[in-house]
């Protein structure tokens, strides 16, 4: 009888490999080689399947393929439902990520409660809790439907598979992929090979059923999905729900969806009975600005959508040597080149000095168009000059545009938008690249009073 033979599998990107190595071939990564359980081989060693003869198939040409616009499934979620491109689509799977407690399990207990009030139907499977405490928090929430889920406390795949077939709902959230196994396979829950295989099974029953899965998987301590690569190259749509557990807003962006756009980002606020959709967050962050040295209102785009927020910048003397750079909310190595380039184009030399940047809100902006926003701030708060206009100087100046390493400020997309929001608001002034060419100009108008571009009233 032939004997099970043990290969090592990638976690980062699923390479394969005959012995342990300290770094994986495939993606470079370092220990994430796992050893999984291979089952032997038949004994023919697969001739019959390997020699056995393929039928062509005649390729159609696009133009004669006939256009299916099938309808949407809504959320009852405005927010969610304009991420994922209008709604759930039949027979999709949907992976939702995000660190532990952001709320990913009650968007999705709430997705499904406005599902059941609008009269479909929906399954809730619960694989890391037990269904007396899915009900504890179904019972917090506003929804009125959220106590009539149906849910399945269950780990075993094939019984979750058994169910599905059985109820055929339309709409069924698996609570979480990475506590799924299967018991065809020896390996644990978790691993390489089960997130695979239970993934590829949901995804033939989904496709063979019309429904919908979501997917909620586990994230990395460096806030990537977790689990081997091919899971989302699996699904139809990945969505990343940001934030931080101390602050009450959350961002839920999709970064593949196959059915819309990836340039959609929904804002919701978390609250003791649910999560709220912010439908004008832009309000929120300007009434709240300091306006004091150190403050700038970035003039930012979240998708398609302009979003106003605040970003806050301190310098201090600096005792330590090299000084900190503490950045919370953007790109540390971006803050790293404004800095640099403040210091060589703009004469503000921060090389003694500690320097903390903050988006307030617990908004993460990953954007070029903030560098304007992380330069000014920097510059009020090493100057102590505070960035407003006005008669009186009572409100915020705003700003956008992407900074150069020579100290030109570059042109960003959706220039128009980001004005016409900053006119809603009533914002004086809005330094940006139209208006301003290099960094040393943008400093002049926003600090020394020089020229500005004006919004009309």
């Amino acid at each position: 009888m032939p004997r099970a033979t043990s290969i090592y599998l990638c976690s980062a990107c699923g390479h394969e490999s005959a012995r342990w190595e300290g770094r994986c071939a495939g993606c470079g990564e370092w220990n994430t080689l796992l050893e999984e359980r291979r089952a032997p081989a038949p004994r023919d060693g697969g001739r019959s399947s390997r020699h056995r003869r393929a039928v062509a198939v005649k390729p159609v040409v696009l133009a004669d393929v006939e256009a299916i616009d099938e309808a949407r499934l809504s959320t009852g979620i405005g927010e969610l439902d304009a991420v994922l491109g209008g709604g759930l689509v039949p027979g999709s799977l949907v992976l939702i990520g995000g660190a532990p407690g952001i709320g990913k399990s009650t968007l999705t207990t709430m997705a499904l409660a406005n599902l059941l009030a609008a009269g479909g139907r929906a399954l809730y499977v619960s694989a890391e809790e037990s269904a007396a405490q899915v009900r504890l928090r179904a019972g917090r929430l506003s929804v009125g439907a959220a106590l009539e889920i149906p849910v399945v406390a269950e780990t075993d795949l094939h019984a979750v598979l058994a169910t599905l077939e059985q109820e055929r709902p339309e709409v069924c959230v698996i609570d979480s992929v990475q506590t799924l196994h299967s018991a065809e396979l020896s390996s644990a829950a978790g691993s390489v090979a089960q997130v695979r295989e239970v993934a590829d099974q949901l995804m033939r029953v989904a496709k063979a059923l019309r429904i919908v899965v979501v997917l909620v998987g586990h994230v990395t301590k460096e806030g990537s999905l977790a689990g081997p690569r091919v899971l989302e190259h699996l699904v139809d749509c990945v969505l990343q729900f940001e934030g931080e557990r101390e602050r009450t807003y959350r961002t839920l962006r999709a970064t593949k969806n196959r059915f819309g756009s990836t340039n959609e980002a929904g804002v919701f606020e978390m609250r003791d009975d649910g999560l709220v959709e912010v439908l004008d967050a832009s309000a929120r962050f300007v009434a709240e600005a300091t306006r004091a040295p150190g403050s700038a209102v970035l003039c930012a785009m979240e998708g398609s959508r302009p979003m106003l927020v605040e970003v806050q910048a301190l310098v201090s003397h600096s005792e330590l040597v090299p000084p900190r750079r503490v950045v919370a909310g953007l790109d540390r190595n971006r803050v790293s080149l404004v800095l640099a380039v403040l210091g060589r184009h703009a004469g503000i030399g921060l090389g003694a000095a500690d320097v903390f940047v903050n988006v307030v809100g617990g908004v993460r902006v990953e954007e070029p168009g903030a560098d304007l926003a992380v330069a000014l701030a920097v510059a009020s708060a090493a100057k102590r000059v505070a960035l407003t206009a006005g008669r009186g100087r009572e409100m915020p100046i705003g700003c956008f545009g992407e900074l150069g390493l020579t100290g030109e400020l570059r042109t960003v997309a959706h220039a128009e938008r980001r004005m016409a929001e900053a006119a809603r608001f009533g914002l004086g002034l809005v330094i940006e690249p139209a208006g301003h060419r290099t960094l040393r100009s943008a400093l002049e108008g926003a600090i020394g009073g020089g020229r500005s571009t004006k919004l009309a009233a």
